[in-house]
């Protein structure tokens, strides 16, 4: 299948790597850029653990030089690529989540207590789920600065292009909301709504489809389970059927 990777890079470029490694032909076209801040950050002696809800999270830790002082603290991760990239980067209390915020909260809550210090969570200018809100709510103080902000690229690559207005493009993986929200918004300023109604969706979530459903006759396939993994075995199914 000729199939379209939307996520930021650097995750664009692996998760077509493993998609041809599938046999699918994968364009590659980010819809959302990374940028890096640098908020104050609670004095380190008070946390009792990290929370990252994204592999962005981490990366943006590293940017900001603070990685080597918190080594030592546990770390909740939401999934299994968060906890991998984690344990590579050197810590070694890592709490694998289910692979959504919401269902990493209760594990958060077992492991934890509210009178150890605060919950640093490396979070986004915008979150999915008001998990800060979700550990106040069990009496503990949880920090949520926004260590990095999403944006909007400026249109699709022009292979992605191509692809699209020709109907070449047999799928489209999206991985976030806020990658739909942002393709959604490409195809309306474009006006390549007759065309976008012909790929097939592959979404890692029902929130990430939720922005999908304005396309007439749209073919929207949601994974299982939050899991990367499990998406890709989805176009490998689709492919079978074809």
């Amino acid at each position: 299948m000729r199939l379209l990777v939307t996520r930021p890079a650097p995750d664009a470029g692996v998760q077509a790597e493993k998609l041809r490694a599938l046999g699918h032909d994968a364009l590659v076209s980010p819809l959302l850029k990374v940028e890096f801040l640098t908020p104050e950050l609670p004095d380190i002696s008070t946390v009792q653990a990290l929370i990252v809800t994204s592999r962005n999270g981490l990366r943006a830790l590293e940017a900001s030089g603070a990685l080597e002082r918190v080594l030592s603290l546990p770390l909740f991760a939401v999934g299994s690529a968060s906890a991998k990239r984690a344990r590579d980067l050197g810590f070694e209390q890592v709490h694998e989540g289910p692979g959504t915020a919401e269902g990493l909260a209760p594990l958060i809550v077992s492991k934890s207590g509210p009178a150890r210090g605060v919950l640093l969570h490396l979070a986004g200018e915008q979150v999915a789920f008001d998990l800060k809100g979700a550990l106040e709510e069990q009496g503990f103080e949880a920090a949520q600065p926004a260590l990095y902000r999403m944006s909007a690229t400026d249109g699709f690559s022009a292979p992605a292009h191509e692809a699209l207005e020709s109907g070449e493009l047999e799928g489209v993986l999206l991985m976030s909301p806020a990658s739909a929200r942002a393709y959604m918004e490409l195809i309306v300023s474009w006006g390549l709504e007759s065309a976008a109604a012909k790929p097939a969706y592959f979404c890692l979530s029902e929130n990430v489809a939720a922005p999908l459903r304005g396309l007439d006759s749209a073919r929207i396939i949601v994974s299982p389970s939050p899991s990367e993994d499990d998406l890709l075995a989805l176009t490998r199914s689709k492919a079978a059927k074809c």
